[in-house]
């Protein structure tokens, strides 16, 4: 029987296990202990940290995997790279892991290939003067750490006395000693979800964000299509494949974050795995195939198909709760409808939840989709109108 290492055991990795069980392939979970919902399913279980390269590798020299995969977050990333480069597997390379997984690496390969990106400025927390090291950019900026995901380590600053706050909140959301500042885009945030394989790209994919504001903008949900003019869409394709050669990206998932000011497209970042947030669904709706399906079987170095004819429109949001506490009840009052795909509730009455502050904060998800866009928004808002979830 086949192998697959799936790293992480959380939200966005229970599709991935799910899918490789139906096609018939071995599942080994790998992520630290915790109450992660991936480990009653898999056929193997590792309490390793996915960071943890050397662990990992050993764990997948001994199981002699066929192919190693992830979804939603970034922080496995360098590590599926280092151990595809040393198994032949099929997947990013380890060198453009390593960019995909440090954001000063990833400004600095688009500087360097003309991706067109937010000026920036790389600084050591041991900096004295972080006014001086920041000399040229201008406010506002975003105080953001190199190595972490799910919004943590970002933070807006509008003015020199909200340096020392921001300073701390990256700090306590890094693991190395640096962090980059970067200045603020004033425009309309969006997104693209997209595969590479065998160095040419099989899809792009544009979509709208929702975004909750907080410290920075979060994505709390996504639709697509999302309304862009040809030339736009043009543009937007054009900085993601220059992007995508910066980072030496290959065989692999893209998940791209944007920024539109002016009618161009500016890129902010890109993620060598598939997007959190429903995204991967929304690319399986859109494009009426299973998604987690041809990331699986291109990391296994199967054929892989991505040719479609469907352009579905839906529409995403998460459960949040605007308090910390528990969970003392919750409620799915919407009546059956074919155009609801999906609705999750990720913790159960009695669990502890906290405020919504970032992505990881998500208690539930809805999905839906719609002849039309407006179809498939509508038919979100009353759905998201008919759960009720009560934390005390």
């Amino acid at each position: 029987m086949k192998k697959i290492l799936i790293m992480g055991a959380g939200i966005y990795q229970v599709p991935l296990i799910k899918t490789a069980k139906r096609l018939g392939i071995y599942t080994i979970v790998t992520s630290i202990p915790g109450n992660y919902p991936g480990f009653e399913l898999a056929d193997k279980v590792y309490y390793e940290n996915t960071t943890d390269h050397e662990a990992v590798l050993e764990i997948a020299r001994k199981e002699k995997i066929d192919g190693i995969v992830t979804a939603g977050t970034d922080v496995a990333v360098i590590t599926i790279g280092r151990v595809c480069d040393e198994l032949g597997l099929k997947g990013l390379s380890y060198e453009a892991a390593k960019i995909a997984s440090n954001k000063l690496l990833m400004k600095s390969a688009y500087e360097a290939h003309g991706v067109r990106t937010a000026r920036f400025r790389k600084i050591y927390f041991d900096d004295s003067d972080i006014n001086t090291a920041i000399s040229g950019l201008t406010f506002p900026l975003i105080f953001k750490s190199v190595d972490s995901s799910g919004s943590r380590g970002i933070t807006r600053v509008d003015s020199i006395d909200q340096f020392e706050t921001a300073v701390k909140t990256v700090k306590n959301n890094t693991r190395s000693d640096y962090f980059i500042v970067e200045e603020f885009i004033e425009g309309k945030e969006f997104g693209a979800q997209a595969f590479i394989k065998d160095g040419e790209i099989q899809f792009i994919l544009p979509h709208g964000d929702y975004v909750f504001q907080g410290d920075t903008g979060v994505p709390i949900g996504h639709f697509a299509p999302y309304d862009l003019s040809p030339e736009i869409v043009e543009d937007a394709r054009q900085q993601l494949t220059i992007a995508v050669k910066a980072m030496k990206l290959d065989n692999c998932a893209v998940n791209a974050d944007f920024i539109l000011k002016d009618n161009k497209t500016y890129v902010l970042e890109i993620g060598g795995r598939s997007g959190a947030t429903c995204l991967a669904e929304l690319v399986s709706i859109y494009y009426d195939f299973d998604y987690y399906e041809k990331i699986i079987l291109t990391a296994m170095g199967q054929p892989v198909d991505f040719s479609t004819s469907s352009e579905v429109p839906n529409a995403s949001m998460l459960l949040t709760s605007d308090k910390s506490g528990i969970i003392v009840s919750e409620s799915n009052d919407n009546p059956v409808n074919p155009n609801i795909i999906d609705v999750q509730f990720d913790y159960r009455p009695g669990d502890a939840v906290s405020k919504f502050h970032i992505g990881p904060d998500r208690i539930g998800h809805v999905i839906t989709k719609g002849q039309t866009l407006e179809a498939a928004v509508d038919t979100l808002k009353t759905a998201l109108d008919h759960i009720h979830i009560n934390v005390e």
